[in-house]
């Protein structure tokens, strides 16, 4: 599976304006679960809310990947934010927040979540193209980006 199956251009996202953390995760969830029934965009939002609780995803270098499982879904599913202003997400490093790329998966998806997180990671890990997602000037130049990455890299099985 790769990164860019998770994500369709609609949920890839440029500029965002959040207040926080806590209206972030619910604009993440809100994507999340496009087109599925509120219960559902709730459900995903209470998954990040308490993996959140259980330690911060952000990696550090202005980077997050809050994640979480549902028993509702089928398939995993991904949103990448940049956000216009930083938001503390109590990162080890201190900084704040501005790369955001949120997965949710089916509970089942025990291995995959594990590898996808580090496919995640991996990417992030890379300075320059970091970097170059802060340039990009619009959805279409993010989602263009993390396409060329992922032509780069072997899918994750």
């Amino acid at each position: 599976m790769h990164l860019l199956d998770l994500l369709t251009p609609a949920r890839v996202k440029a500029n965002v304006v959040t207040s926080g953390k806590k209206r972030l995760l619910e604009q993440l969830a809100t994507l999340l679960a496009a087109g599925a029934d509120g219960d559902n965009e709730r459900g995903i939002y209470d998954s990040l809310c308490g993996r959140e609780r259980l330690g911060s995803t952000g990696l550090g270098h202005g980077v997050a990947i809050p994640h979480g499982r549902s028993s509702r879904l089928t398939s995993a599913t991904g949103v990448f934010m940049r956000l216009s202003e930083p938001v503390d997400f109590n990162a080890p490093d201190g900084m704040p927040v501005d790369i955001v790329f949120a997965l949710v998966v089916p509970e089942h998806y025990a291995q995959q979540h594990l590898l996808l997180l580090a496919n995640l990671a991996e990417m992030f890990g890379d300075a320059g193209f970091r970097d170059r997602l802060r340039q990009a000037g619009d959805s279409a130049a993010l989602y263009a980006l993390l396409s060329e990455w992922q032509s780069e890299h072997p899918a994750v099985t």
